[in-house]
């Protein structure tokens, strides 16, 4: 990576999840591009369970390649973790401008067999584990005036359109996407953004469903493997993301896309209480005009070349 993409020159960056996949990639892509990273990651299976200390590779690896980058094995599901992650970027390196809020876990069960122990690991790991990370930074950003800040959350289709099998999932990365709506106007005044990323990567959580699905993922291809994930957060992380705030980001299979966000579509209004004739006009209007807009950006969303 030449001079010309140290985009995150001087930068501080903290990565949840940073031991594996998309993580990682972020982690080395972020360190390349001049950003002191600190590394965390539990060390866990893909459900959560078990620890290990992956993160001290990501770390050498950095430092083989001449970057900066410090190993934190707390867990962001408690507000303890959190705080701990963000006084290791403080303790080690002096400050924090970028937050990545990437760590997640997977327990898939249709809701006729979810236990409440797989609702709640899930929950607990990302969406809390999002808020956990995401307020003591904030405090931090509002006590010192730190400006110019990022935070890049992370949610997924499962959330966003809906995926069998991934109820607890699912309302965990919904929920990621409503509170990053939120904290891009709470801290909007501070001059920090916040962006959600809606990946779709191969790697060790992602390829069992692909392959269930009859789909092989190469996960060493740069429009299949957690790699292309890493440029995108990148540039979100950078000063040309200036303006950028409150959106959703698609990127998967070598592909870019903004989401569309909760909207009126069509309003009717009424006087007095609805008759269920008024209804039984209206309603079908309502999804007609809902299943017509769904085309339309449908046919707007197809992929487009980039060359260069």
């Amino acid at each position: 990576m030449n001079t010309q993409t140290q985009i995150l020159q001087g930068k501080i960056a903290v990565i949840t999840g940073a031991g594996r996949g998309i993580g990682k990639a972020m982690a080395l892509y972020m360190a390349k591009a001049g950003a002191k990273v600190v590394v965390n990651d539990l060390g866990g299976d893909t459900d959560g369970s078990g620890e290990s200390k992956v993160a001290d590779q990501v770390v050498a690896e950095i430092k083989q390649a001449g970057g900066e980058a410090v190993a934190n094995y707390d867990s962001v599901a408690t507000m303890d973790g959190g705080q701990s992650l963000i006084q290791t970027a403080l303790d080690h390196f002096g400050g924090l401008d970028i937050l990545v809020n990437n760590a997640g876990i997977l327990r898939d069960r249709t809701i006729f067999k979810m236990t409440e122990a797989d609702w709640d690991a899930v929950l607990d790991v990302h969406l809390k584990g999002h808020f956990s990370c995401c307020q003591p930074f904030a405090r931090y950003i509002r006590e010192t005036q730190r400006d110019n800040c990022r935070i890049i959350n992370f949610s997924s289709v499962s959330g966003l359109m809906g995926n069998f099998g991934q109820a607890n999932y699912a309302a965990a990365k919904a929920g990621i996407a409503g509170l990053s709506r939120v904290l891009s106007l709470e801290l909007k005044k501070y001059n920090c953004t916040v962006n959600t990323i809606s990946p779709g990567a191969a790697t060790r959580m992602t390829i069992p469903l692909y392959e269930a699905r009859g789909v092989k993922m190469d996960p060493d291809s740069p429009t299949a493997g957690p790699q292309q994930i890493a440029p995108v957060v990148a540039w979100l992380a950078s000063e040309k993301a200036s303006d950028f705030t409150g959106q959703i980001i698609h990127a998967a299979r070598g592909t870019v896309s903004i989401m569309q966000q909760p909207a009126f579509i069509r309003t009717f209004e009424n006087d007095d209480l609805w008759s269920q004739e008024q209804l039984d006009d209206v309603m079908p209007q309502l999804l007609d005009a809902k299943l017509s807009l769904d085309e339309l950006t449908k046919e707007k969303a197809t992929p487009e070349k980039v060359s260069g």
